[in-house]
């Protein structure tokens, strides 16, 4: 592998984010790819500390069997999706569809899975087929937000910081595919037992109340969306807020009370929106190209989906 560079890279410190990197030969086989990561796994992972996203561009990953064999040739067990708010579909081993919230909304900028105590350290996004416009998937580091943040909105960030932040959502009984935190309680806690559901949400820290129409209203525990990442030292943005805040609305959730700080009190739309537009400004938002795959450090990185023009068709894999 080589590297290369795209002109939507950006350099925060000495560092490009992301890093993009290509096969080293132009008749780079699949199962070359495949052995040149196993075999080089600590100098990639070394990389993915560094720059905390890599684009792998120009690799002979065909098909979602290929994107599955080389998420697999990391060596990482894969995370099941318990707890996660977007309807997706299993397509080949541990790779499922992307978000398919409808294509005329934009899904807002969140660490997968922030609001559930187990959440994945990586992830892998494939494009299998290219949006015809649109459809970028923005990744952006979380401690240049925490800092811009902190540096523009501290008091923002002490209230958050001794109160914490809950989540609240209202699942449907049956998958609602026309809205972006569709997800059913079914296929989240993936059971059709309200017994076994119910176990499951407190076994997540959180409290549950069931409601008409057969849907399930789940509060979180309260988390902390300002961490520590004990490997790189810094503190980051670790948190759903902008996406709850400017994605969770549907016919059963509202912004203003999906998200709330610990004590139940509600976040300031200015101070909301202010993280809103640093994360839109430090942002690096790369036209997806025919097979294309990105990891990302759930830990160290941010993204998003911008609303796009059919078809496009993204596949995704979740990592611990």
């Amino acid at each position: 592998m080589k590297k290369i560079s795209i002109k939507e890279q950006k350099i925060f410190g000495q560092t490009e984010f992301p890093l993009v990197l290509g096969p080293s030969s132009d008749d780079f086989t699949i199962e070359e790819t495949l052995d040149y990561t196993s075999k080089n796994l600590d100098s990639i992972l070394n990389d993915l500390k560094q720059h905390g996203a890599i684009l792998f561009r120009g690799f002979p990953i065909k098909d979602a069997k290929d994107f599955n064999d080389f998420c697999l040739s990391f060596g990482w067990q894969d995370l099941p999706y318990i707890g996660g708010a977007a309807v997706r579909r299993n397509v080949y081993g541990v790779v499922f569809t992307a978000n398919e919230a409808p294509p005329d909304q934009p899904i807002p900028f969140h660490h997968e899975m922030a609001q559930v105590p187990k959440f994945p350290s990586h992830l892998f996004f494939y494009c299998d087929v290219k949006p015809s416009e649109g459809g970028e998937t923005p990744l952006c580091l979380s401690n240049a937000v925490y800092e811009r943040v902190n540096a523009e909105r501290p008091n923002f960030i002490e209230k958050l910081r001794s109160l914490g932040v809950r989540y609240t959502r209202v699942l449907p009984d049956q998958d609602d595919p026309s809205s972006p935190i569709g997800r059913s309680w079914r296929s989240t806690f993936s059971t059709d037992v309200k017994e076994e559901a119910e176990k499951k949400c407190v076994e997540h820290g959180g409290s549950f109340e069931w409601l008409e129409n057969d849907c399930l209203k789940t509060v979180s525990q309260v988390f902390d969306p300002i961490r520590l990442d004990e490997r790189t030292g810094k503190l980051t943005w670790f948190n759903s807020i902008v996406a709850v805040y400017y994605g969770w609305r549907d016919s059963r959730n509202t912004p203003e009370t999906a998200i709330t700080f610990g004590d139940g009190t509600p976040l300031d739309p200015e101070d909301v929106n202010l993280a809103k537009q640093v994360l839109d400004e430090l942002c690096v938002s790369i036209e997806w190209n025919k097979n294309d795959v990105i990891l990302v450090d759930n830990r160290q990185v941010l993204h998003a989906r911008k609303s796009f023009v059919p078809p496009r068709r993204i596949l995704a894999a979740l990592f611990q």
